[in-house]
């Protein structure tokens, strides 16, 4: 009888934790990912853009979202590469507009525009948050990939 029951219930038990695994993204460990990106923004979870989302991004660094992020073509290759091996696809989807353009930032992809649809556009505005791009002002733990809704403080 044990045996009939194990099965069954271990595999309820593993899709009540789906949910709370479903917002976490692994952060792949990259000292040079961190040093160069995250000295100006968080180090964004790799899978949350396609290959061919991150190639385009690392390949505009001189005109990256209106500023000069270049560094040495030694570190924009190792880095692209570390991107290539982690980027997303099956969760995040085709990470293209229309045109089948790569989509440079992540809050237009359609992942993310489904994720947030119920936050007003006045609350991307305020001081606190200033814009989608600031994951950390709402998902407190968003550097280490963990985006549970059940976590998330929109500040005032």
């Amino acid at each position: 009888m044990k045996n009939r029951i194990a099965p069954p219930l271990f595999a309820l038990l593993a899709a009540l934790a789906l949910p709370a695994q479903a917002d976490r993204l692994a952060v792949p460990a990259n000292a040079l990912y961190q040093e160069e990106c995250a000295s100006c923004h968080m180090a964004y979870p790799p899978q949350m853009l396609d290959t061919n989302s991150w190639r385009a991004l690392m390949n505009g660094l001189p005109k990256h979202f209106g500023s000069d992020a270049s560094i040495d073509e030694k570190r924009r290759i190792a880095i692209s590469d570390f991107l290539d091996r982690n980027a997303g696809s099956r969760k995040t989807g085709v990470t293209a507009d229309a045109n089948g353009q790569p989509l440079l930032a992540i809050s237009q992809t359609a992942y993310f525009q489904r994720k947030h649809r119920k936050v007003e556009p006045a609350v991307w505005q305020r001081a606190s948050i200033k814009s989608p791009a600031n994951c950390t002002a709402c998902h407190a733990q968003a550097t280490a990939g963990d985006y549970n809704e059940r976590s998330i403080r929109i500040p005032k």
